[in-house]
């Protein structure tokens, strides 16, 4: 008995000594490795918004977090549904990401939703307020800051007037749905009210209704003029293909969007602007700054571009003091 009672305890003991180490490995690992993780969740493809991301990546990597070396990135597009916001922001929130970058204002809101801890870096957001996504942009409060897009409305409007100098209505183009855009329609009702011009609107709830929304607004109005949409920025050949038949100009929110069929902007450069919200993610990872304190930055710079592809097509002339922007579309 003293015999059978000495095997077994020295089972235990082995047994003991197995888990213990096996134990000892998986925290080693853990700590060992240094990688930093961060979820973007990008709220559907097109030009502006891949090149925020682009410029955050850029930012984090010239301060040193690389992918594949100390830094992981789950990278997923939701593809302008709802259900896949909601679907990424659990993934996120359940596999414990250190860092989340939302892009563009849906994506946002829908990440903000799922969690209060985890830091949340946004661009692409017009109105953080508007959007209740902070208390206000100077202390947002809690776990979310970023960059806003917010455009020159006023200085683009001016632009549209000085290129279609006999504009009598603008009409304008934007999704009902995207706080955003409801945001800079507002402003540029007031700013073309103060110009004594007329405006008319008509609002899509998807993409499906952009050719119809546009072949109705371009008999009523002279001159177009569409914000940062998210939904017009990924239909802009659709806008094209109408208004270049109705020789109809079309100011837009952004580069991007001028690029895809628009006539021209005064907008953001979305790559540094993605770059700014990166730099202010590396300050979140060191430790340097917390989100709850962080105010809401806005873009560094505007840039004029004009599409003399479509300007020619829709005979317009480009006052001569801003040939200088003028690209031909490819």
């Amino acid at each position: 008995m003293k015999k059978l009672t000495s095997l077994l305890a020295i089972i235990l003991s082995l047994l003991t000594l197995v888990v213990g180490c096996g134990n000892q490995n998986t925290d080693s690992k853990n700590t060992d490795s240094g990688n930093v993780s961060i979820g973007i969740i990008q709220y559907m493809d097109h030009v502006a918004l891949d090149a925020a991301r682009e410029g955050f990546i850029a930012a984090l990597k010239d301060n040193g977090y690389v992918e594949g070396e100390n830094l992981s990135i789950d990278y997923q597009n939701a593809q302008g549904d709802q259900s896949n916001l909601s679907t990424i922001s659990d993934r996120f929130v359940s596999n414990k990401v250190d860092l989340v970058l939302a892009i563009a204002t849906p994506a946002a809101q829908s990440i903000s939703g799922k969690t209060t801890e985890i830091p949340i870096l946004a661009t692409a957001v017009t109105d953080y307020e508007a959007a209740k996504l902070v208390d206000s942009n100077e202390a947002p409060g809690g776990n979310v800051t970023g960059t806003t897009d917010m455009n020159p409305i006023k200085e683009q409007i001016e632009l549209l007037v000085k290129l279609v100098p006999d504009v009598k209505t603008i009409g304008l183009l934007y999704t009902s749905s995207e706080d955003n855009s409801i945001v800079q329609a507002n402003i540029a009702k007031e700013v073309i009210e103060s110009l004594g011009l007329s405006h008319v609107e008509v609002t899509v709830t998807n993409s499906n209704d952009v050719q119809q929304a546009t072949q109705s607004i371009v008999e009523q109005c002279d001159a177009i003029y569409i914000p940062t949409d998210n939904t017009f920025a990924s239909a802009m050949p659709v806008v094209h293909g109408v208004t270049a038949e109705s020789k109809t100009p079309v100011i837009c929110g952004e580069s991007g969007m001028v690029n895809n069929g628009g006539l021209a902007t005064l907008g953001i450069n979305y790559y540094d602007l993605g770059y700014q919200t990166g730099l202010m993610a590396v300050k979140v990872l060191k430790g340097e700054a917390e989100p709850a304190t962080m105010p809401i930055e806005s873009a560094n710079k505007f840039d004029f571009a004009i599409n003399g592809t479509v300007a020619e097509e829709i005979g317009i002339e480009i006052p001569d003091d801003l040939k200088e922007y003028v690209f031909e579309a490819e």
